[in-house]
C-alpha cells in the first residue's frame, strides 16, 4: 500500500507514507529487517497486512485488577462487538484446541492474542499456560497480549520466554488527575485503592512496563480511549511521551458509551467522540507518532479478518470432537502465506490509477476558467478484504474511510454500520439500517462499492454522497485516486472555491 501524492503541477509522485500511516509498503520497507519481519503479516501492527491476514482472540482471562468507567465485561453477547465482550470463557486447554482448529480452518490466521475479558496479566496462570502450550504446539503463530499494564513489570521475564513479540498497553493518560476521572479503583498489593493515588500507581506501572518491553525488543502498541471532555486535550501528550519511550504504534480509539452496554459512562450520559473529532485528534498525534487507523475494537473472542467475526463457527460444542492434523495444517498455511506474499509483492498487471494522475487540465473543459484548487475529500469504501473495492453496498457491515488530497491517499479509519439489507424478510428493518448507514457516513462525499441498488443510490445522492461502482475490484488506493482525479477534472470543487483555497493554502 503506497501513498501516492500529486505534485504542484498535478502529476503523480510516489512517496513513502507519513508516520501516521503505519504499515504501507514504503513504510514497512524502511524499517529494520527484524522489525519488518515482525509486522509484515500482523493485521493489527500493519495497515496493509490487515487486508490479507486474520487474527483471533481467546478469552481465558476473566478477572481484572482495575475498573474503568468505560468497561463492562459481558458474556453471551454474540451480536455485540466491543472490547471485553465474550460468549464463553475458556480454560487454557480449550483455548489451545480452539486455536488449532481455527488455524487449520482459516490459514490466513497469523496472530493469537489474549485480551480479556478481564486483564490477561491479572490471570497469569491461565494466560501463561495458554502461551506455553501454543509455543510448543503452534510455533508458526505469533502470540500477543493486551493489558492495562498494572501487573506488567512483574511478569516481563515470563512474558519474554514465549513467542511474544507484540504487546498492547492501554494508556489513557499520564496525568493522575485525569486518570482519577477514568479509573474508580485498582487492586494493588492485595488492596483496593481509589482516586488519584490509584491513577498514580497505574500510570507508574504502565510507563515502567513500556520501558522494560522496549528494552527487551518487544514491539509495543499503545491503545488510548478518546473520552470527550476528559482526556481529549491530553492524548497528544500521551502520544508524545510513549513515542519518546519507544512505543511502535499508537491507536486512539473512540469511546463506546451507549447506555445499553451498562457502563458507568453509558449510564451517566458521557458521549463518545464524533468521527471528525477522532480523525482530528489522530492527525494531531500523527506528528509525533505512527498512528493505527484500521482498528475495529474487537471482541475478546474475535475470530477472522479485522472487521469480521467468525467466532460462532468455532464454539466449544462445534470443536469438541474435532481432530486437527496441525503438521499438515502448517504446511498448508505456509503455502497460503507464500501465495499472499507473492500477490502483495507483484505489480498490478494494469497501470495503477494512482500513477495515471498526470496532465490534469488547468482550465475547465470548453472554457478559460481555471479549475478550483482541490481540497481533501473523504470516500467510504465497501471492501470484503484483500485491499480491493469488492463488496456490494447492501452487504457492507462497515466502510473503510479514505482521504484523498493533493498530498495523496490515506486510510483515516473504519466506520461500522451494520448491513442495511438482509433480504426480503427484513425489508422494513432494512430501511432503518439504510438511514443509519447514511448517518454513519456523514462527512463522506463518495461511496465506492461493486454494486448498489436504485433506492440507496437515490438516498445517498439526496444526502450529498455520490455512489460509485465504476471501480469494482480495483485496489482501493488506486480507485480512490482515480475518483479524485475525476473530481478535479470535472471541476467538482468550483462551487467551494474560497473554502478550498483556505484548505490547500
Amino acid at each position: 500500500m503506497t501513498v501516492t501524492a500529486l505534485n504542484q503541477g498535478g502529476h503523480a509522485q510516489r512517496s513513502g507514507c507519513a508516520a501516521s500511516s503505519c504499515g504501507s509498503t514504503s513504510t514497512v520497507a524502511q524499517l529494520p529487517d527484524a522489525i519488518r519481519a515482525k509486522v509484515n503479516n500482523h493485521p493489527c501492527f500493519s495497515e496493509d497486512a490487515h487486508h490479507h491476514y486474520a487474527r483471533m482472540h481467546v478469552a481465558v482471562a476473566p478477572a481484572c485488577n482495575i475498573q474503568c468507567h468505560y468497561c463492562n465485561r459481558k458474556y453471551d453477547c454474540s451480536n455485540e462487538s466491543r472490547p471485553g465482550v465474550v460468549s464463553e470463557v475458556l480454560t487454557p486447554n480449550q483455548a489451545v484446541k480452539k486455536v488449532l482448529a481455527v488455524a487449520a480452518a482459516i490459514p490466513q490466521m497469523t496472530v493469537l492474542g489474549i485480551a480479556g475479558p478481564g486483564d490477561p496479566l491479572a490471570n497469569p496462570a491461565r494466560t501463561f499456560e495458554t502461551f506455553r502450550q501454543l509455543t510448543a504446539q503452534a510455533p508458526d503463530i505469533k502470540l500477543c497480549v493486551s493489558t492495562n499494564g498494572l501487573a506488567l513489570p512483574a511478569v516481563i521475564d515470563e512474558l519474554c520466554q514465549h513467542n511474544i513479540e507484540h504487546v498492547t498497553i492501554t494508556i489513557n493518560c499520564v496525568d493522575p488527575d485525569i486518570g482519577a476521572q477514568i479509573y474508580p479503583w485498582i487492586f494493588w498489593n492485595n488492596r483496593r485503592i481509589k482516586g488519584r493515588r490509584a491513577a498514580e500507581i497505574l500510570i507508574e506501572q504502565q510507563q515502567k512496563g513500556l520501558e522494560m518491553l522496549v528494552a527487551r525488543g518487544v514491539l509495543v502498541k499503545v491503545n488510548s480511549v478518546l473520552i470527550p471532555g476528559i482526556n481529549d486535550e491530553h492524548l497528544q501528550e500521551v502520544s508524545r511521551i510513549v513515542k519518546a519511550k519507544g512505543a511502535f504504534l499508537h491507536n486512539v480509539m473512540p469511546l463506546i458509551a451507549e447506555a445499553e452496554h451498562g457502563t458507568f459512562y453509558g449510564l451517566t450520559g458521557q458521549r463518545g467522540p464524533t468521527s471528525e473529532e477522532l480523525q482530528t485528534l489522530q492527525d494531531a498525534c500523527a506528528g509525533d507518532m505512527r498512528m493505527m487507523r484500521h482498528c475495529r475494537q474487537c471482541r475478546a473472542d474475535a475470530v477472522g479478518m479485522l472487521g469480521e467475526d467468525r467466532g460462532q463457527e468455532f464454539t466449544l460444542d462445534k470443536i469438541e470432537h474435532l481432530e486437527v492434523d496441525y503438521a499438515a495444517a502448517m504446511l498448508h498455511r505456509a503455502e497460503v502465506h507464500a501465495a499472499i506474499e507473492a500477490k502483495r509483492a507483484a505489480p498490478s498487471a494494469a497501470p495503477h490509477a494512482a500513477e495515471m494522475l498526470v496532465s490534469l487540465p488547468l482550465m475547465s473543459k470548453g472554457t478559460k476558467t481555471p479549475i478550483a484548487p482541490a481540497r481533501p475529500v473523504l470516500m467510504a469504501v465497501a471492501s470484503g478484504g484483500g485491499g480491493l473495492v469488492n463488496q456490494h453496498f447492501g452487504e457492507a457491515n462497515e466502510f473503510l474511510i479514505y482521504e484523498a488530497s493533493i498530498r495523496g491517499v490515506r486510510l483515516v479509519g473504519a466506520r461500522t454500520t451494520g448491513r442495511y439489507c438482509h433480504g426480503s424478510e427484513q425489508c422494513e428493518a432494512g430501511e432503518n439500517r439504510l438511514h443509519k448507514t447514511i448517518r454513519v457516513l456523514n462527512g463522506c462525499e463518495v461511496v465506492l462499492c461493486t454494486k448498489i441498488g436504485f433506492e440507496p443510490w437515490g438516498q445517498l445522492e439526496a444526502a450529498g454522497i455520490m455512489p460509485n461502482s465504476e471501480h469494482a475490484l480495483e485496489r482501493i488506493e488506486d480507485a480512490v485516486a482515480a475518483v479524485y482525479r475525476e473530481l478535479i477534472a470535472a471541476d467538482y470543487f468550483k462551487q467551494s472555491r474560497i473554502e478550498t483555497q483556505r484548505l490547500t493554502a
